[in-house]
């Protein structure tokens, strides 16, 4: 399926669009997000802000990307964090597991992932308000800050695959191969 709006070409991209683009292809949210400078110089920050570098380790960081987006079932998502998930340091059995393609039980055994993924699927799959019981585990691992962070994420991953999802964003060729390399595809 193609994308439902142009992926906006730096040469196509409004002028306040084309700081984004550095001299190449931003990728396709940003190309996407170009169409309306106005929101993109406003989420661009916000998203490097949640998804860069900050206290929580990156690893953790795409354990929740890399579940919520299989939660949502967003296939660009999907796609692009299996592969920076494998960058961080998981292991492809892993990235399976977090995609729901194996179990869970078999890759993460520490008492913290599973309050973490505990809490991602609660805050990504279901409706209305997180247990107690599973705000507790996740409370006993991490830290308050880190607990809004982590919240945080997942929120931001959800506005993500559902943007990415509804207006149908491909997956870039160098993502593809480097899945079909390391068989995840």
């Amino acid at each position: 399926m193609e994308s439902r709006v142009d992926l906006l070409h730096w040469s196509q991209a409004p002028l306040l669009a084309r700081p984004y683009y550095d001299g190449g292809h931003p990728g396709p949210i940003i190309a996407a997000l170009a169409h309306v400078p106005e929101l993109l110089e406003v989420t661009a920050p916000f998203l490097g802000a949640v998804l860069g570098s900050t206290a929580l380790q990156a690893r953790i960081k795409e354990i929740v990307v890399l579940r919520t987006s299989a939660r949502l079932d967003c296939s660009y998502c999907i796609s692009a964090h299996s592969v920076v998930a494998l960058d961080v340091g998981l292991e492809r059995a892993e990235v399976l597991a977090l995609r729901g393609q194996a179990r869970l039980g078999d890759c993460f055994h520490k008492p913290e992932e599973h309050a973490l993924l505990d809490w991602i699927d609660a805050v990504a799959g279901e409706a209305g308000a997180v247990s107690n019981g599973v705000g507790t585990a996740l409370r006993a691992h991490f830290s308050e800050a880190e607990m809004v962070e982590l919240t945080l994420l997942v929120a931001t991953t959800i506005m993500l695959n559902r943007f990415c999802t509804a207006l149908a964003l491909p997956s870039s060729p160098e993502t593809l191969t480097r899945l079909a390399n390391e068989d995840l595809l």
